[in-house]
C-alpha cells in the first residue's frame, strides 16, 4: 500500500500549466489517485479564475478527474438507471401521501406523511442536481454510493463540461440539490391539514426539516453543497474582477 505523499508544488504561471497537467495525469496513470496531494485542485483553482483557461484545459482536466474517480470507485451505475431508481423511490412517497389522505387511522396517516417527508428528502436531492445541471450545460458520468451508512447516492459530474459552464451556473447546480432536499419535507407537511394525521406527525416533519437546515449550516457550508456554492461564487467574483 502506498504511503501518502506530500503535496506537489504547483506552478502558478500559465506557461507551466501544460507541465503540471502532464505530471498529474502521469501520476494518476501510475495509480496515484489522491488529486489533492498531487496538486490537481490547486491547479484547477488557478485555471477556473480565467474562463479562457477553463475552456482550454477542460478536456484534460476532465480526463484526469474521471481516471482518478474510476480507479477509486468501482461500483457505478448509469445516470439513467440511478435517476429511474430515485424516481421510483419518490413515487413511494406519493403512495404514502395517498394513504395518509385516505386512511381512517390517525397513526397510519401520521407515519405515512413522515415517511413521505423522509423519502422525498432523500430521493429528490440528486435528481435536482441532474436537472439543473443539464439545463445549464453540465453533463454527468454516473451514479455511485457516496456513503454507505446511511446509504447516500452520489452523482458524478463530467468535469470537462463542468469547467466549460459559467461559475454562477455551477453554483446553481450545487445549490439545487440542497434546496430540493429541504423543500421536500415541506411538501409532505403541506398535506397534513387534509389528512387525519395527528399533530405529532406535523411536528416530526417540521423538526426533521429544521434538523436538515441545521446540518447544512454546520456541515454543508464546510464540506458539501453549500461549500461548493460559495467556492463557485468566489470564482465568479474573481472572473468579474479580472475583466
Amino acid at each position: 500500500m502506498r504511503g501518502r505523499e506530500p503535496p506537489a508544488p504547483v506552478s502558478i504561471e500559465p506557461e507551466g500549466f501544460a507541465a503540471e497537467f502532464a505530471r498529474i495525469e502521469a501520476a494518476v496513470d501510475e495509480g496515484r489517485t489522491d488529486l489533492r496531494a498531487l496538486g490537481f485542485w490547486r491547479l484547477l483553482a488557478r485555471v477556473k479564475a480565467d474562463p479562457a483557461l477553463s475552456a482550454h484545459w477542460a478536456d484534460q482536466a476532465g480526463r484526469i478527474d474521471r481516471k482518478a474517480f474510476q480507479a477509486r470507485v468501482r461500483v457505478r451505475v448509469p445516470v439513467w438507471f440511478g435517476n429511474a431508481l430515485l424516481v421510483v423511490g419518490a413515487l413511494l412517497g406519493v403512495v404514502a401521501v395517498v394513504i395518509a389522505l385516505r386512511t381512517e387511522s390517525e397513526a397510519l396517516a401520521g407515519l405515512a406523511l413522515v415517511f413521505a417527508a423522509l423519502d422525498w428528502s432523500a430521493t429528490m436531492h440528486s435528481p435536482a442536481h441532474w436537472l439543473v445541471g443539464r439545463l445549464v450545460g453540465i453533463r454527468f458520468v454516473c451514479y455511485f454510493v457516496a456513503r454507505v451508512v446511511p446509504p447516500i447516492p452520489g452523482l458524478k459530474t463530467d468535469y470537462a463540461s463542468y469547467l466549460r459552464t459559467p461559475p454562477e451556473a455551477r453554483a446553481w447546480m450545487h445549490a439545487s440539490g440542497a434546496v430540493a432536499s429541504k423543500l421536500a419535507p415541506v411538501a409532505a407537511w403541506a398535506f397534513w391539514p387534509a389528512s387525519r394525521a395527528p399533530a405529532w406527525a406535523a411536528w416530526a416533519i417540521v423538526g426533521y426539516a429544521a434538523l436538515l437546515v441545521l446540518v447544512d449550516v454546520v456541515l454543508s457550508t464546510r464540506f458539501s453543497d453549500w461549500k461548493r456554492v460559495r467556492r463557485e461564487l468566489r470564482v465568479a467574483r474573481r472572473q468579474r474582477a479580472s475583466r
